[in-house]
């Protein structure tokens, strides 16, 4: 647990007993109360807004030890977005707390509806490495918003940002009631054999499928936050060298591709392809220079597995010769260049698996609707990208592409609203969350109805005459003239 002194990155001996008493503890919390108040849940919030403005450097320190990421990276992706999500949620939360009103039926007449938002109680949340602050923290924001008791497990992949939390995190909001477990495979799967009111993973399928599997054995509902492979058609309309630029900063300038949003493939047309070729080159040369390993900007693959993952996707022989820009690397410091491959065959690994890296095949065809089609194969992504000017090509696209999320001529930046769900669709994720869809995801919605003693219909209670079955039925039917009539005695037409 992050209450300090363990090795770092590791779980200290985690276990199931360990796992067990951790739950209970936070079960007694909960069950206090306090989570439940306006004023617990706004500390929380202050406190880690705190935390992000005191400890902002030693934030990006532990980004640039796991992952080499570029300050302006760290800032804009993830320090900058998490605080962001604290502040729309302190000055929305009164509002979204409040019991909301429903309309009633003429069958309840005389009564009162409505829904109320109540915390779901302990919940587990299993964050990634690739943006290891941000999901890590936005999750326990939406379940601290909620009023829940919360376990933050953090990636083992990232190490130097998990004990930032382990260490930092409890200085700065109620311990008791939010926990941090650091360590790997074991005590993940120490925690997954506990029973949780709610399980919050960011990661891949696989993983996602093992999550899902435990929680299915207490009947726990699952947000699963996955991927896929994100695709981005270019339409010729297109201002080239923009689009270049958005699919760029999307590609590259996300943890050099280690993003589930980023573009995993372009899609256009073999016309316009060689105009969008040399746009993407020289904007690459633009952004990261001659010698893009030795550039700032570009952050590293996470660990020497990745690193190796990846190179067998690139040098795959049905593959190698489909790179048109890039593909240098550099082993030792687990660095490589932005790379484009053109007409990569649809068979190949690369085109079968998320990349998750710094290369961006680029598929054509010869009409807009072939590209659609390709998309249309392949499994929902988390997110699609399309380029255009031309106002049918975008209605259509947004029509017939189902995705998590889709964006309009740029990348990425549907994430940064608030008011917008985020999340996937079939094998790209269950759930959303930010702004209100977070509070909502770790909210129950209990409905409640109040009637007084007043109103009393004799016709809803035995013994069951025809008169009454016809009082009975108007109501059902929510006609007044039908029940007027069934009340008079008049029969029906």
């Amino acid at each position: 647990m992050g209450s300090g002194g363990e090795e770092r990155g590791k779980g200290a001996g985690f276990d199931g007993a360990m796992a067990a008493e951790l739950v209970a503890g936070l079960r007694r919390s909960f069950a206090s109360g306090r989570t439940r108040s306006h004023e617990w849940r706004a500390a929380q919030l202050k406190g880690i807004v705190r935390m992000i403005d005191e400890k902002e450097s030693a934030i990006m320190a532990a980004l640039h030890e796991d992952l080499a990421k570029p300050q302006m990276e760290s800032y804009l992706h993830e320090i900058s977005l998490a605080k962001a999500a604290c502040t729309f949620a302190l000055k929305e939360m009164k509002r979204w707390m409040k019991p909301e009103k429903v309309p009633t039926s003429l069958t309840t007449f005389p009564s009162s509806a409505e829904i109320i938002s109540e915390p779901l109680g302990v919940v587990l949340v299993i964050s990634a490495w690739n943006y290891p602050f941000l999901l890590s923290i936005d999750p326990v924001i939406g379940a601290l918003v909620a009023g829940n008791a919360v376990v933050l497990k953090p990636s083992e992949v990232a190490p130097a940002t998990s004990y930032f939390f382990a260490k930092v995190l409890p200085e700065y909001i109620d311990n008791s009631c939010v926990k941090i477990v650091e360590g790997s495979i074991p005590e993940t799967t120490a925690l997954l054999e506990q029973k949780w009111d709610k399980i919050f993973y960011t990661g891949n399928g696989k993983v996602g499928r093992i999550v899902m599997a435990a929680a299915a054995k207490h009947l726990t509902p699952v947000a699963l936050e996955l991927g896929g492979k994100c695709p981005a058609l270019v339409d010729s309309s297109v201002d080239v060298k923009v689009a270049a630029k958005r699919i760029a900063v999307g590609k590259w300038g996300c943890n050099n591709g280690q993003a589930c949003i980023a573009p995993d493939y372009i899609l256009t047309t073999k016309s316009f392809a060689p105009t969008l070729v040399d746009a993407m080159k020289r904007t690459l040369e633009k952004f990261y220079g001659k010698d893009p390993l030795e550039s700032a900007d570009l952050s590293r693959i996470v660990n020497s597995n990745h690193f190796k993952r990846l190179m067998s996707l690139l040098d795959d022989e049905n593959v190698s010769g489909t790179i048109v820009y890039g593909g240098q690397r550099d082993e030792q410091h687990l660095k490589i260049a932005p790379t484009l491959l053109l007409d990569v065959p649809h068979d190949s690994s690369i085109m079968k698996e998320e990349i998750f890296g710094p290369f961006l095949p680029i598929v054509t065809f010869d009409e807009v609707e072939d590209c659609i089609d390709f998309i249309n194969s392949k499994s929902k992504p988390l997110a699609a990208y399309l380029f255009t000017k031309d106002r049918k090509i975008e209605d259509q696209f947004v029509k017939n592409v189902s995705a998590g999320g889709i964006l309009v001529n740029d990348v990425a930046l549907h994430l940064a609203n608030p008011h917008l769900p985020f999340g996937g669709v079939g094998e790209s994720g269950i759930g959303a969350y930010h702004g209100k869809f977070s509070f909502d995801a770790f909210s129950h919605k209990k409905a409640v109805l109040s009637r007084g003693f007043g109103g009393e219909a004799p016709a809803r209670y035995p013994p069951y005459t025809p008169q009454k079955q016809r009082i009975l039925r108007g109501l059902i039917n929510g006609s007044i003239i039908a029940l007027v009539l069934a009340i008079l005695g008049f029969p029906r037409d």
